[in-house]
Order: C-alpha cells, then structure tokens, then sequence
C-alpha cells in the first residue's frame, strides 16, 4: 500500500473571480508539473477549444444520455472561473491539466438512482397518508408542521453574522487579496462547512464516492512519478480538507459497482442568466455580470474602485432611461456603501450593501425605478461563443447545414429579427429550391417548433390572414443550443427528431382537437406520414367524444389544414370526410349542450364561431341546412342559455336566415317585461357579440331596446345593466355614434342633439346613481 501522500491543496467557489485571481498567482509561486482539476474526467479533451482563438466564455460542457430517459447536467464556465482559469494557465506554461471527478456516465447513473429514490419516496408518503386517513393518532401526526432544515451554507452565513452566503462569500473571500489568507481561509471553510454536513443525506454519500475517486486520480499521477510536492489540485472548498493520502481511495472493484449511463458530451455557449442562480442552477451566483466587474478590477489591481464603477453605470442607465440622477447622488451612494460595509467590519461593499445604497440614493428609496436596472447589471446578457464546427451532435450539424441551405445563417444572433414569408411558388426563382425557399423556411421553423428549440417563434394565427403568408421572430440563445442538443435523442436529423415527437404525441393524444391539432401541425411540418398516423388517431377518438367544443375545435382545425393545403403540397382530399363527420357530431350535441350556465357557455360561444366558419367555407360540403335548423332551435327556445340563444339569432341574422320582421318578433319577445331581466339583457349581449353593422342598421331593434330599458324598475335595471354594460363595452366609438343616431330617430330628435346629451357630463344625481351601481354586488347574479 502507498505511503500517504500531500499534494498543494487550493479550495474554490466554482464561479469565484477573486478565487480565480489567488488561484493565478498561486500556480505562479509553486510552477506545478501537474494541475488537477474537480471536473468530469471525461471531460478534458473538450478543454482543447477553451483555449481556441474565438472562443468566448461564458461556455459549458453539456453531458447527455444516449438512450431515454434524457438525463442531462451541465457544467458552466465564466471567464473568471477558477477551473478555467486553471485551464489558461496550464495551456500559457505547457503544464498538463486534469479533470478528476467522476466521468460522465457515472453522474448519469446517480440521476438515475436520484429518480428511483425520489419515487420511492413519494409511494411511501403516499401509503402514509393513506394510513393516517385510517389512524387518528397518525393523522395528527402528520399534519404537524415540520420545520425545513437549513443549508449547511445558511447555517454558516448565519454564524458570521450575515444575511446570506453570497454576501459571507463576498465579504471574507472576493474582498481578501492576501494570498495565503485566502487559502487558509477556504481550507478552514471547507472544514466547518463538513462539521454542519448531515451525513444521512444522499448528498454526503454522493460527496463521499466523489471524493474517494478523486484521490484515485491523484494517487495515479503520483503512482505515474509525478512528485506529490508539483502537483496542485483545486477542488470545491467543501471537499479541499481531504484531499489528502489519509482518507480512502476508491479501488477497482468500489469503482465498477458505480451505475452509470452511456452518455456523450459536447461543448456549447452559454448566457450569464442560466449561469446565474435564478435561472435555477444551483452552484450559481445571484449576480455573474457584477462578479464579472469584479474579475476586471482585480486584474487591473484596482478593486477599491468597484463600488464606484458599479453605481456611476446604475446611474447611467438609469439617466439613458430618462431620469435624472446626480454624480453627487453617485459619490453619496459610493459613502453609504462603505458605510454600510463597516458597520458589518468589512474592507468593501458587498453587492446586497451596493443594492441598498442604490435603493436610497438612486432610487430615491425605492427599489422599483432601479429594478430592471439592477437586474441587468447584475445578470447581465452575455452569451459566450465557440468556433465554428466545434464538439457538435449530429443534430447540430444537420441544424447548421439546413441554416445555410435555407440561407439563414445571419439570424443566428442574440438579436431578435422579424421575417415574412410567402409559401407560394415564386415564379421567377431559377430554380426549385429558391422557388420554395420561403415554404422549406417556414417548414423548418415548425420542426423547430414541435422540438421546442426557442429559435423562430410564430406571430399570432390570423383566421383570417393569407394562406400563404406566415410571420416569424428569430432569436438565438443559450437555451436553444441546450434544447438542440437533447433533441438528438428523438433523431440524428431535426426531420427524423420531429417525426419521432409526432409519433410520441400521437400515441398520447386523447382528445379530438388535440388529435386535430397534430394534424395541422404535420402539415405545417411536411410530415404526411405523420399526419396521416394523426388522422387515424382522430377518426378512433371521434367515436368516442361527444363534447362540442372539442368536435368543433377539431373540425375548425382540419379546415384550416385544408385551406393552405395546396401551399403546402399536401393532398388533404383524405381529411374531407372528417371535416364533414365532425361538423355533423357538433351540430347534434350543440342544443344539448346550450343547457348551460354562463361560465359553460363561453366555450361554446367559440365552438359556434367555428361551425359557423366550417358551414361558410365548405357550404358545398357539409350540410348547411342541418347547421340552419340547429341554429334556429337553440335561438327559438327559451330554456337555453340566453348568451347563445342570442348569438345563435346573430348568426342566423348575418347568414340571412331571419328576416326584419323575424327579428323585430324575437327582440319583441326576449326583451319584454314579462322576461326576466338578466335573461333579457345576457340574451342581447350574445346578439351583440357579432357583426355590429348588421345590427346597428336594422332600427327595429334599437327600438324594442329602448322602449325594454324604459319599461324596467330599478331593481331590474340594476340587474340588466350589468350585461347591457358588458355588451357595449367593446364597442368602438364610431359604433357608439352609430347607435346614437338610432336612439335620436327612437327619441325623436336630431342625431347631434343626442350624441350630444350622451357626450355631456353627469349630473351629480347621475354621479351618484354611477357610484353605486360600480359598489352594486352582482356576484350572485
């Protein structure tokens, strides 16, 4: 058995510029032969781009299973990283570096064990509060509040006297520029961090194996002739006490008996927001664009200036935002900060002392005018970079040459750009790709799209709008590398990946607009394999649904894929008969349906708009009578909801199904006093939810409705204006005027004379009248 062994020892934060600036000048003083990173050991050869010209951080390696379940964990560098700083180091003095945590696969596999655990342990907390249902006793048991455990690094921020760890972090550490304080310091941390450790947790064990495989590594170079005394290992402060000959080594057979997940790695950019805490990832920093700052002053030697830089920049974006702030303003924020940082026995200010001057000085006591302000200053926006080609996935590579076919490759920038395209054939390309460049563009947005790769985003479908004309916005990120590279596990091409999604989707889909849903989508994505698996779904579940608002949702879709089908070149001709079986089904349960109250109602209120929609564009396909005789039911019956009764008779009204006289009938018998007021009232304002002109130009209803609301008694008219007021409420003003001039012919007198008793200001017994209508409860209503 080897003699224990001590090697140089550099405990660090993993996103530390002030680490990472000791560290420097560390590995100048002792000229290692050998650096020992805590990193993936798999991971090293990807540190070769780290050093490429045109590399720019923040960077990261992503690991990824090759099989589902997706397992995934990333590995983020900043500039001011010690381990990339390391990394820089050995690469300026040709000293060898490496990675000696566990190789990827094995994180992988402690995923895997991480969900068996957790789902263990939801069944057993699942049995238990089952048997407290059955045990008193267990039961109050149970419901008595369990007190969270701290984090060992609260409890240690708590002990120093601070409100956080990040501003201990700050205060004992970035601030401490004496070189071996520095070190001593994290090495005593790292002990006092071990004493508060629970060792019951996953977490320490985890700790334990990764430790004990670290020194494996450290015990090989040494076993390789390296001399223990030209070898620094810069590991995690927590785990920088036993990196030491005396505490175990994993063996060969410990090693083995580690789960592990085949798994790939590869190199990609990163943002300062996903490597910031608040995007979630754990060992981030609340604020990587101030640390950032920090990094600069330190190697400028001029970090007393940090506090000014800092403010005097708040202060400037503060003024670009059109408020004034004073350079005094500035000066008495820097003094505050400092002052703030005594108070605490401090050398500087720390971010949490910098914000709180900042609230009092300039922002005048207020965090809200500095807020998005101090957001991006302390975040900040940057995005790293890699050269071209480097460590890609076979998704990525088929992602670039399609930007390039598609002659997309300027878009991919931080920077959003808008982009219109026209699906139809341009005549005067030379040839068939430029033809249908927009069509094949538009086509790989979608694939995106279903992928969920956050790169082209789609405006708003107009119902409306051109078939052939679609709007896009385009912004790269981050995020959209990450999500591209975990789509490698649905394909090896984004065409295969978006085919593989489809299938999942298909396989769970459970609804009729959903299944129709998917149908457009294929079509949007020139999958008809896809879509043709989508329509066979859809044709099962429609025997199965009866909802209306689902069947017409379903039909409304599959209409719009056959509206832009000759675009896209899809034969829809198959989807014909579906369109024609749904529209049936909703027609038929449409009456049924309508016994409903008004929260009910609002969907159906859509599912109407659609077959309505479905009825006019395929007038020669599906059977409009049998939508005609539906409508007229539902509008003739008095049981019904009345919101869809009336927009059941709007309907009718618009097709040119009910005439003048019909309709002066209808609003003669729905707004009369016999009639319950909001019945009366909710029944006009499903009339008044379409087509307007139609309406305001038939006079007989404006007189019917005039002579409704004069003959009602305070009581109901307090309940009829609450749906009188929501009816009108959208109405633009012209509409309003318009209406104006119908109550003048009712009133008889001229249309200026009551525009202008309409336009003129409340009495105050109008006022009042106002006042307490806007205090009336209509919550039982």
């Amino acid at each position: 058995m080897s003699a224990p062994w001590s090697v140089h020892v550099f405990g660090v934060r993993h996103l530390s510029p002030g680490g990472a600036w000791h560290l420097r000048r560390y590995l100048d003083r002792i000229q290692p032969d050998l650096i020992m990173v805590e990193g993936i050991v798999d991971g090293i050869e990807l540190t070769e781009h780290w050093v490429k010209k045109g590399t720019k951080p923040p960077i990261a390696i992503l690991s990824y299973t090759s099989e589902l379940p997706m397992r995934t964990f990333v590995t983020p560098m900043a500039r001011y990283s010690p381990e990339y700083q390391a990394v820089l180091w050995g690469h300026q003095h040709r000293t060898p570096v490496e990675f000696i945590d566990l190789p990827s696969e094995v994180f992988l596999g402690l995923q895997d064990e991480e969900m068996k655990r957790l789902e263990k342990l939801r069944e057993q907390m699942a049995q238990a509060a089952s048997e407290a249902e059955e045990d008193k006793e267990t039961e109050v048991e149970a419901e008595s509040p369990t007190i969270p455990r701290r984090s060992i690094y609260e409890q240690v921020a708590e002990i120093a006297g601070e409100g956080d760890y990040d501003s201990f972090w700050e205060r004992n550490f970035e601030h401490n520029t004496n070189d071996e304080s520095y070190r001593l310091a994290a090495m005593e941390l790292g002990r006092s961090l071990r004493e508060l450790e629970d060792e019951s947790t996953p977490r320490h064990a985890e700790c334990l194996i990764r430790e004990a495989f670290m020194r494996r590594c450290i015990q090989a170079a040494i076993d390789r002739g390296v001399s223990p005394s030209k070898i620094v290992v810069i590991v995690g402060a927590f785990h920088a006490p036993v990196m030491s000959g005396e505490h175990p080594i994993m063996s060969d057979a410990e090693l083995a008996k580690l789960p592990r997940r085949a798994g790939k790695l590869t190199l990609m950019p990163y943002s300062y927001f996903r490597l910031s805490s608040q995007s979630g990832y754990g060992a981030g920093n609340l604020a990587p664009a101030y640390f950032e700052l920090m990094w600069n002053a330190l190697e400028s030697d001029n970090l007393d200036a940090l506090p000014g830089e800092y403010l005097s920049r708040l202060a400037r974006r503060v003024r670009d935002d059109g408020t004034h702030r004073s350079t005094a303003e500035v000066i008495e924020a820097v003094r505050l900060a400092r002052t703030l940082a005594a108070l605490h026995d401090g050398s500087a200010p720390t971010l949490r002392e910098l914000h709180d001057a900042a609230m009092t000085l300039l922002g005048h006591g207020e965090l809200a005018p500095i807020a998005q302000h101090l957001a991006h200053l302390d975040v900040g926006t940057a995005i790293g970079e890699l050269p071209k080609g480097v460590s890609r996935t076979s998704i990525q590579e088929d992602f670039d040459r399609e930007l390039s076919r598609l002659k997309l490759e300027k878009y991919r920038d931080t920077v959003k750009h808008d982009i219109d395209l026209d699906l139809r054939e341009n005549r005067q390309a030379k040839t068939e790709s430029a033809a249908f460049l927009d069509l094949n563009r538009s086509t790989f947005f979608h694939r995106l799209r279903i992928l969920g790769v956050p790169f082209a985003t789609p405006a708003r479908r107009n119902q409306t709008a051109a078939t052939w004309g679609e709007n896009w916005t385009l912004q790269w990120s981050p995020e959209s590398e990450i999500s591209l590279v975990e789509a490698v596990l649905a394909g090896e091409t984004v065409e295969l990946a978006t085919a593989f999604r489809f299938r999942q989707a298909i396989e769970k889909c459970e609804s009729v607009n959903e299944a129709a849903k998917l149908i457009y989508d294929a079509c949007c994505c020139s999958l008809p394999t896809m879509m043709d698996f989508a329509r066979q779904r859809l044709q099962t579940l429609s025997t199965e649904s009866s909802a209306t608002a689902a069947v017409a949702a379903a039909a409304h879709e599959l209409m719009q894929v056959v509206r832009f089908g000759d675009v896209r070149k899809f034969d829809t001709t198959p989807l014909l008969p579906l369109i024609q079986d749904m529209f049936v089904q909703g027609c038929l349960t449409l009456f049924d349906a309508a016994n409903c109250d008004n929260d009910a109602a609002k969907p159906l209120m859509v599912a109407m708009d659609e077959l309505n929609r479905v009825a006019f564009e395929f007038h020669e396909l599906v059977d409009e009578s049998l939508w005609r005789s539906r409508l007229q039911a539902l509008s003739d019956n008095d049981d019904r909801n009345p919101l869809l009764s009336g927009l059941a008779c709007a309907i009718l009204l618009e097709r040119g199904w009910m005439s003048n006289e019909q309709l002066g009938r209808e609003v003669s018998r729905r707004l009369s006093p016999g009639i319950a007021a909001d019945l009366g009232a909710g029944w006009f304002e499903g009339m008044a939810g379409r087509n307007r002109y139609a309406l305001i130009g038939r006079q007989i209803l404006w007189e019917q409705l005039a002579e409704y609301v004069a003959n009602l008694d305070e009581d109901q008219f307090r309940r009829a204006v609450v749906f009188l007021r929501r009816a009108f409420g959208s109405f633009t003003p012209q509409e309003k005027r318009s209406i104006a001039e119908n109550l003048a012919h009712v009133w008889g007198v001229d249309s200026d004379s009551a525009q202008a008793v309409l336009d003129g200001p409340l009495s105050e017994k109008e006022e009042q009248a106002l006042s307490d209508l806007n205090e009336f409860d209509f919550g039982d209503l």
